[in-house]
């Protein structure tokens, strides 16, 4: 086996796949950062509120007021030199910083795309995607045709680990046997032409899409894998992500994770597209010089190969952290970001939190609107590390003003994936006697249900 794995890491392969998805990604990733700006999203989810969610531990990171636009455009510009190959171990850098410090400003804002890309440029700051076909060539006047295997290989496992963990994140009751939650979000897309009024509004389509979409998951990387059925995967992976970007407001991924597939193809299918650049250049009448052609030599490449074991590991076990804790991870939600579940919840809450002042026994309830905007308390009123944070900020609000010996209550509901609205937090629990940490959080009343599953 070791003389295998060293076989294998030795074993080198065209560079054209890793160049076009390099290219791919910075396109990709330079819409993203014009599109969330045109919408006026900066302003919106980062200005413009007065308190912002922290993640644990990276409570430090915040908006920078009007400067937050200084670290999109930063963001902006580093995608424009990751899509050209110029200084690119400089811009990825920069990119995973700028992005993932956009990620850490609000915790409100978070998806599983965005912590995808975090994670999906960390990796390629470890691997040499301008070692063909980028201006980085043409600069040290010579590009490596081969480079070794497993730098393309890796990105194909983290696309594999999305995929299947997103899949066996389906492998719950609600999902296969209710179609919760999507028999709840489809009849309300009625408007859509041909299938809206109809075809949508059907429990059999509901339990249909809810099985495909588990198998189609599990199943994709492997079908990707194998060259026999890579076009018909391929076709799969286009129709899906269009398919659910015309229902669901998930914006730029769809276009990312099928513009990332195109590396499981084979190294003719990327030159092809390369000449379609070079054809574009010859258009232009931009003269490109003959490059010496070399093979690529990893320096240090065992601390490299070490460092993306731990990486990868990681990526591996974090979905599970789940499991140690002892309730529901629905309801809780402990353990549930950073895990590849993708769209299993529908959840609506209700929170009134109650000032009190211990010693004179006086009290009075919060306007949540004065603090938060709709989607901010939307997003607190349904995850318990939300409402712990917001009660701290409430606590360090009134202190301010004069109030003392304050205690803070909150009356909490809690309706998930249709079920009836439940008491959620124990309301004889003084929130500001609580603290944030990686252990249960025992303030949170047990889910009188049960959903089985993964």
């Amino acid at each position: 086996m070791p003389s295998k794995l060293n076989t294998y890491f030795k074993a080198q392969t065209n560079a054209a796949p890793l160049a076009v998805f390099r290219i791919g990604f910075g396109i990709m990733m330079l819409a993203s950062i014009i599109r969330f700006w045109s919408y006026g999203w900066i302003e919106k989810l980062y200005i413009e509120p007065k308190f912002h969610f922290s993640y644990y531990g990276f409570e430090f990171i915040k908006p920078l007021g009007n400067y937050t636009y200084l670290i999109f455009i930063i963001c902006g510009l580093s995608a424009v030199f990751i899509a050209l190959g110029l200084k690119y171990r400089i811009a990825i850098i920069t990119f995973f910083l700028s992005f993932t410090y956009i990620e850490l400003m609000d915790k409100t804002t978070y998806l599983n795309h965005y912590y995808f890309i975090s994670v999906l440029s960390l990796l390629m700051c470890f691997l040499p995607a301008n070692a063909y076909f980028s201006l980085d060539a043409i600069i040290r006047k010579k590009q490596y045709h081969q480079i070794p295997k497993w730098t393309i290989d890796a990105i194909k496992l983290l696309l594999g680990i999305v995929y299947v963990y997103a899949g066996l994140a389906k492998i719950n009751s609600d999902w296969l046997f209710k179609a919760i939650p999507l028999k709840i979000w489809l009849p309300s897309k009625y408007d859509l032409p041909f299938i809206g009024d109809n075809i949508l509004q059907q429990e059999w389509f509901h339990i249909a899409m809810s099985w495909s979409g588990m198998l189609y998951d599990l199943s994709i990387p492997f079908l990707l894998l194998y060259k026999r059925t890579r076009v018909f995967a391929f076709v799969l992976v286009v129709f899906f992500h269009i398919f659910t970007r015309v229902l669901f407001p998930i914006g730029m991924f769809p276009y990312v994770m099928i513009v990332g597939t195109l590396i499981f193809f084979d190294a003719k299918v990327h030159e092809r597209l390369l000449e379609m650049f070079r054809k574009l250049f010859k258009f232009l009448k931009l003269k490109v010089p003959k490059l010496e052609v070399v093979n690529y030599k990893f320096h240090h490449q065992n601390i490299i190969l070490s460092i993306l074991g731990l990486f990868f590991a990681i990526q591996l076990l974090l979905p599970f952290r789940y499991m140690l804790y002892p309730n529901e991870l629905f309801w809780t939600e402990e353990g549930y970001r950073f895990s590849w579940r993708v769209m299993l919840m529908e959840k609506a809450g209700y929170a009134e939190f109650k000032i009190v002042d211990a010693k004179k026994g006086q009290s009075f309830s919060v306007n949540n609107s004065d603090f938060l905007t709709p989607f901010q308390e939307k997003q607190m009123s349904t995850q318990p590390d939300f409402i712990l944070e917001y009660a701290k900020y409430l606590e360090q609000h009134f202190k301010a003003q004069g109030h003392e010996n304050i205690e803070i209550y909150v009356d909490s509901y809690l309706a998930l994936n249709g079920r009836s609205s439940e008491r959620y937090i124990n309301p004889k629990v003084d929130l500001l006697k609580q603290t944030e940490s990686f252990k249960p959080k025992n303030w949170i009343l047990p889910f009188k249900d049960e959903i089985k599953g993964l």
